[in-house]
């Protein structure tokens, strides 16, 4: 008997008509409690997001730190590590986790039956929040890129790309099946964690110290890019083989195919109908012109690389290059900056909210087994990053350290790998554990260290003047 079937024979039967229509009228009342108690909700979360990232931005803005560094520590403490204020359903959290939650239940009279529903609904709208957040985030950076240069670099950027995939990747899996006996698929997927790099934090700090249209800088974000790129596929590939057992060269064929066309021919053609957007801009006698139109713009490129099973960071960040190349650049920056005010730190209070430091914790038995398998995953992270700077020859003047330095964060990226590796079933506790606190390590170390780096160079370069004088 259908669905539909079964409740039109209820609906028949008179004596079931007040029990059907109470059903029914409790579901409809749940769901117009929901209605506003989910905005509450969110309401709620942004309070929390933007206390959290201006207390931690500011503190490390005074101890000359970089302020995203600040905004993941305050995420931390607003989330599942401490005070759980905000958390999420993916990560392992229930309703019952939340103090959001238990907040709505006491002031807005919340009740059980529509707490699931509120507490999951909410959560989602903050986490789409928060990747358009990083959209935004790389919107800004591509509008502050200059595509001249990362054409120039380009082939350096592979280099660099190219080597902080292979190196990590190859040492990882190595190290992890021969000498702590991880079985090869397991040690496959925490290999491919270590390819990733996380271009969004990286290219936020490069921008908070300066850096960003450095050559340096270029040279990061390019080999950022294709990283991402490379990621992609590696993540299908090792997908693949936990599902089937076998890697299919189809998929990994057209991963690299879409990727390569996506790229070159949304610059391409997007140089091309540049002209017409900027003209049909300054027709245009209404307020916003500018800034709806890059952002249309934006979201277009990040749809279709979405679609394309590409990540929608790419295609925004290839928007900004596009749009950096018209006239109205300089006005669409200053434009895209409250609105980056407003998403970006939803996305970096985020990933540290989700991310649970409570894996350090050694006391625990079942956490020390991926303590020491986490050791030599953020020894082999750092390393197999650092090197693919001194791999550019020829390139006295560049500073090699500070390249290898900015590929090193792993953030929101490795926290992916990290997700599809247990939700397939292929991570033991131990190993998943690992994969988050090396993550956690590399994402926290690597904005201090990349401001150390640049500041090196520059006081060299001043000491000498200052003896001249």
């Amino acid at each position: 008997m259908t669905d539909l079937v079964y409740w039109n024979w209820i609906a028949s039967k008179s004596w079931l008509t007040p029990i059907v229509a109470a059903a029914t009228e409790s579901e409809v009342d749940v769901e117009a409690e929901s209605g506003s108690l989910i905005l509450a909700g969110v309401l709620l979360s942004l309070v929390i997001v933007y206390f959290a990232s201006k207390l931690g931005g500011e503190i490390c803005a005074r101890i000359d730190l970089p302020p995203v560094l600040g905004e993941l520590v305050g995420g931390v403490l607003v989330g599942v590590s401490a005070f759980n204020l905000l958390v999420f359903p993916e990560s392992g959290c229930t309703a019952d986790d939340s103090l959001i939650i238990s907040f709505l239940q006491q002031t807005a009279g919340l009740t059980p039956e529509a707490t699931p529903h509120v507490f999951a609904s909410y959560s989602e709208v903050i986490s789409l929040l928060s990747e358009l957040g990083v959209i935004i985030l790389l919107f800004e950076i591509g509008l502050e890129s200059d595509l001249k240069e990362l054409i120039r670099v380009g082939p350096q950027a592979a280099i660099v790309a190219v080597v902080g995939v292979v190196a990590p990747f190859a040492m990882g899996t190595a190290g992890l099946v021969y000498v702590f006996d991880v079985p090869v698929i397991p040690a496959i997927f925490a290999g491919a964690a270590l390819t990733a790099t996380s271009i969004g934090i990286t290219a936020k700090v490069l921008a908070e110290i300066g850096q960003l249209s450095s050559e340096e800088g270029q040279i990061i974000i390019g080999a950022a890019v294709l990283d991402d790129i490379l990621g992609i596929v590696v993540l299908a590939v090792v997908a693949s083989l936990v599902k089937t057992g076998e890697i299919q060269i189809t998929n990994v064929v057209y991963l690299i195919l879409s990727a390569g066309v996506f790229l070159i021919g949304s610059i391409v053609i997007g140089r091309l109908i540049s002209p017409l957007i900027v003209g049909l801009v300054n027709e245009m006698k209404t307020r916003g012109q500018v800034l709806l139109t890059g952002l249309s713009f934006a979201f277009t490129l990040a749809y279709i690389a979405n679609v394309i099973q590409l990540e929608a960071i790419l295609g925004a960040f290839a928007a900004g290059l596009i749009l950096a190349e018209t006239d109205k650049r300089k006005e669409l920056e200053e434009q895209v900056i409250p609105v980056a005010d407003i998403l970006v730190p939803v996305f970096f209070v985020c990933v540290g909210a989700k991310t649970d430091v409570g894996v350090l914790n050694p006391t625990i038995p079942s956490n020390r087994e991926g303590l020491a398998i986490a050791a030599f995953l953020i020894v082999v992270a750092i390393i197999g990053k650092v090197i693919t700077g001194f791999t550019l020859f020829g390139n006295g003047e560049i500073n090699k350290l500070a390249i290898g330095v900015g590929m090193i964060p792993r953030g929101e990226v490795g926290l992916v790998f990290a997700g599809v590796g247990s939700a397939s079933g292929a991570l033991s506790e131990a190993t998943e554990a690992a994969i988050i606190v090396m993550v956690i390590v590399t994402t926290f170390v690597a904005p201090p260290f990349l401001r150390l780096v640049f500041k090196e160079p520059e006081e060299a370069k001043e000491t000498p003047a200052t003896t001249e004088n």
